[in-house]
C-alpha cells in the first residue's frame, strides 16, 4: 500500500496548481489531506504488525517454556 501512496502522491505533486479553479484546488488539497491520513494508518498498522509478532512470539516461547 505504500508504494501505491507514494505513487499517488508523486503524481498529485506534478499538477500545476495554477491552472486549478477553486474547486479543484479544494479536491487537490482534500485528496492529499486524504493521502498522508491513509499513510499514518499504513504506518501505525505496520507497527501494530510489529506488536503482534511480538506478543505471539513471546506467548510462544512462554507455553514452551512451559512443557520443559
Amino acid at each position: 500500500m505504500a508504494d501505491t501512496i507514494a505513487e499517488t502522491v508523486d503524481l498529485l505533486y506534478t499538477i500545476d496548481q495554477e491552472k486549478l479553479d477553486i474547486n479543484q484546488q479544494i479536491a487537490l488539497g482534500t485528496a492529499l489531506a486524504t493521502l498522508a491520513q491513509a499513510e499514518r494508518l499504513d504506518q501505525i498498522n505496520e507497527r501494530l504488525r510489529t506488536i503482534q509478532q511480538l506478543l505471539t512470539t513471546m506467548t510462544h516461547r512462554s507455553a514452551t517454556d512451559g512443557i520443559r
